[in-house]
């Protein structure tokens, strides 16, 4: 690669189709689907520890930003900024922000972007075609990667090839983008041989994407150009203005601009690839036993084939099936027939219609201090099973409708209560009367573990009023 090129990390989706593990408030992007590293995780080490690569800019969902922060100090990669989108507004606005914002600092910039979701099998040839696309950018172009179908699928947009472009080894003008098509199509463009799947990737120099934006989405520009100028520095973050941003309407950077462009190309993509779209496209993507079936934790299976089986708490065991998907969380189980899995987005819709937490949460939910998870639940108390990460502490806090018991069962707790500070130990407990300014650190060097008893009219997350929070949070949860 002849320059240093900027990684843009998108990571807003939701990843519906994958429910009941991911879900709103840790979707698909944020799980460790395909090996031990999460999918974002996954996607940042493809492009660091290279020289042809800046470190990444991400853009992400407000909601996640100390999760993905904190993901990526996992793994010692320090982001070039991380964008926070105060409202979901599809590829084109957050895009256009990137743009924007690596425009000001380094107008010649050439970026990478990319989903933060997706699952690529062969990282050399990856930055072969990104080596490709960056030489096609260089000349105007705004590229994308074409994947070779591997089957008739229906679940991806393509992309016909036209014209080859001198010069540039399997790298082509697009001479159209196709919508998902029927399969009646998909198996005309797989006997074609001139149709690629629409990847969702792309490499155009950031002055190319915004000209070509002004040129046929000047609203998007405007709005998110008045976002990022109005933008506040939040902790290591860049939050955009919410008023302007919001006013982008909701529109894929593909209708907005490639597919309206003569400037898109689109580059042959000679790696294994998958979006993971899908609980059968990540069966497709996972090592398989001799029938066929796919194993994720504790799982017994009898007479079951071509299966994905997974368990994360329970045991989970299927006798005389074929060709289904079962996946078991703390609160949902889903069976569905591996055929029908793109349609499970439809149950979520049925979910958030009938306004159930399950679409949002899972029993376990993560927080910039570390998480806590709900062990069981009644009329006036709830306990839950609370870690504090080692030097992290909640926020100044109190409650107008609930008093709290804790109990300290892993490391060391410093306890604020009003003007008292006492610290506990395991087997230790404490009493957090209605009304009392407290908070909760961990001064140690372990996770700090606590079982908290809560009780009262009223348990909900929103009675928390908050007077110090050293993660910039509202002083209302």
């Amino acid at each position: 690669m002849a320059e240093r090129i900027q990684p843009v990390i998108l990571s807003g989706g939701a990843g519906t189709r994958l429910w009941p593990l991911s879900r709103r408030a840790y979707p698909k992007q944020l799980l460790p689907l395909v090996e031990a590293d999460s999918m974002l995780q996954a996607t940042a080490r493809r492009v660091h520890g290279n020289d042809c690569f800046a470190p990444p800019l991400i853009v992400c969902n407000d909601e996640h930003r100390f999760i993905i922060a904190e993901q990526l100090r996992a793994i010692d990669i320090e982001p070039a900024d991380i964008l926070l989108e105060p409202a979901a507004r599809n590829t084109a606005p957050a895009i256009t922000a990137a743009a924007l914002h690596v425009a000001a600092q380094a107008p010649g910039a050439t970026l990478l972007v990319l989903p933060s979701d997706h699952r690529i099998g062969d990282v050399a040839a990856f930055h072969a075609a990104v080596d490709r696309a960056a030489a096609a950018a260089a000349g105007g172009a705004l590229v994308t990667f074409g994947i070779r179908p591997a089957h008739a699928e229906t679940g991806y947009g393509y992309i016909r090839r036209g014209t080859p472009l001198d010069g540039i080894d399997d790298a082509f003008k697009v001479a159209a983008f196709v919508e998902k098509p029927t399969p009646e199509k998909a198996d005309a463009f797989l006997a074609d041989g001139g149709y690629d799947w629409n990847s969702g990737m792309f490499v155009f120099r950031a002055e190319s994407f915004l000209d070509e934006m002004q040129a046929h989405q000047p609203e998007v520009v405007a709005c998110t150009r008045r976002a990022l100028e109005q933008a506040a520095s939040d902790l290591t973050f860049t939050r955009l203005a919410a008023a302007p941003f919001a006013d982008n309407p909701p529109i894929s950077v593909d209708y907005a601009v490639m597919e309206r462009t003569a400037a898109a190309a689109v580059v042959a993509a000679n790696f294994d690839w998958s979006d993971v779209g899908s609980w059968a496209a990540l069966w497709e993507v996972a090592d398989k036993d001799a029938d066929g079936n796919v194993r994720r934790g504790d799982v017994l299976l009898a007479e079951t084939t071509n299966s994905y089986v997974r368990a994360e708490k329970r045991l989970v065991a299927t006798l005389g099936v074929d060709d289904v998907v079962v996946v078991e969380t703390p609160d949902v189980v889903l069976v569905a027939d591996r055929a029908r899995v793109q349609d499970v987005r439809s149950l979520v819709d049925t979910l958030t219609d009938d306004g159930r937490d399950e679409v949002t949460y899972h029993d376990r939910v993560y927080r910039p201090w570390g998480y806590y998870e709900s062990i069981d639940a009644g009329e006036r108390y709830q306990v839950k099973h609370i870690c504090v990460k080692p030097g992290k502490r909640l926020s100044l806090q109190m409650h107008h409708h609930r008093a709290e018991h804790w109990v300290v069962v892993q490391g060391t707790a410093r306890v604020t209560r009003d003007d008292e500070v006492v610290l506990l130990d395991e087997n230790q407990s404490t009493y957090i009367p209605l009304g009392t300014r407290h908070r909760l650190e961990n001064p140690g060097k372990i996770d700090l573990k606590i079982i908290e008893v809560q009780s009262g009219g009223y348990l909900g997350e929103d009675d928390i009023v908050r007077f110090d929070d050293d993660f910039g949070r509202d002083d209302t949860a």
